[in-house]
């Protein structure tokens, strides 16, 4: 498997459809009566409507499907065109689809499977800005994408800070480019301020800002079906070591870019205790940063039977928990 998407292929865009649809199998089979799907945020009605649509469980989860491969198709072709992982591929592809199906609640529409399409938007702009003489209009545009997903879902403000550590990684320091990344930011709330003003509930406009002081979760609570992440760890560890020995081989821009990355794996994880309530929907958010560092793995990989067999594993491990 891994050695067809390590090379471009038409046919693997057949084989991945196949793929997304065999690690979903089990979701399938065991589908619930019910599955309402809402977007909760009080001001998520700009985008779409806050009441429950109508789709049948199927459905959902199909469509869910259906948006995680148009992703993974992009967010392929993002990657190759700058490069990243040094020859064209589509593992970043069969990647991304492969950890986008590691739990169940991955498999059906949900915010942070909507904010993804900003998220891999927003990667694209990233690793365009380093070759950039001036990146004003792409910090705006990026600070624009971050306050828009986080009307969507709360938790993807983690994306601002995400946006200075761009600067930092990829600029020398010039104070336009910052202050447009609060400009792009503060553009898109003063326009559901002045909403807020207009139906006399411009009191009500803190309430945006509650879940920034909900407090640190000390606790988790572990169940079997974490297991499926054993396998996922230890190809993330595996990539480092991989990194470790070719980092500083690589042309400047694909080391920063995969700093970057890291900071957007980091960020994604620890913004759940914006809102821990959205419980593990909200790790979605981390599929398309980890996919890159598991495709340079595997990319790099030399024994054969081996990387063929962990990714054999990963994949049986997560159609296992869901049948089980």
């Amino acid at each position: 498997m891994i050695s067809l998407f390590r090379r471009l292929s038409p046919a693997n865009v057949v084989i991945l459809i196949v793929v997304a649809i065999l690690l979903r199998i089990g979701v399938f089979f065991k589908l619930p009566e019910t599955l309402p799907l809402s977007f909760a945020e009080p001001f998520s009605w700009l985008l779409m409507s806050t009441e429950p649509l109508t789709f049948s469980p199927f459905v959902n989860v199909a469509i869910a499907a259906i948006l995680v491969l148009i992703q993974a198709f992009i967010f392929n072709a993002v990657i190759n065109e700058f490069n990243l992982l040094g020859k064209p591929t589509q593992l970043p592809a069969l990647m991304y689809v492969t950890v986008s199906a590691l739990f169940a609640p991955f498999l059906i529409i949900t915010p942070p499977l909507i904010c993804n399409f900003l998220l891999i938007w927003m990667i694209s702009k990233f690793l365009s800005i380093y070759r950039r003489n001036d990146a004003l209009p792409v910090m705006f545009d990026l600070s624009m994408m971050a306050a828009i997903g986080s009307l969507i879902y709360f938790p993807f403000i983690a994306m601002m800070p995400l946006i200075w550590l761009s600067l930092l990684i990829f600029r020398p320091f010039n104070w336009r480019e910052w202050t447009a990344t609060l400009i792009g930011f503060a553009t898109i709330y003063f326009f559901l301020a002045v909403y807020y003003y207009w139906n006399d509930s411009l009191d009500k406009f803190y309430t945006i800002w509650l879940p920034l002081a909900n407090p640190f979760v000390a606790s988790f609570t572990i169940t079997y079906g974490y297991i499926v992440l054993v396998p996922v760890i230890i190809i993330l560890l595996l990539s480092v070591f991989s990194l470790q020995q070719n980092f500083f081989r690589s042309f400047v821009h694909v080391r920063k870019s995969l700093q970057l990355l890291f900071f957007m794996l980091v960020l994604a994880l620890v913004s759940f205790y914006i809102k821990p309530e959205s419980r593990l929907p909200h790790f979605i958010l981390g599929v398309a940063p980890a996919s890159v560092f598991m495709a340079y793995y595997f990319l790099n990989a030399k024994v054969r039977w081996f990387y063929e067999s962990l990714y054999l594993i990963l994949a049986g491990t997560i159609i296992y928990f869901q049948i089980a």
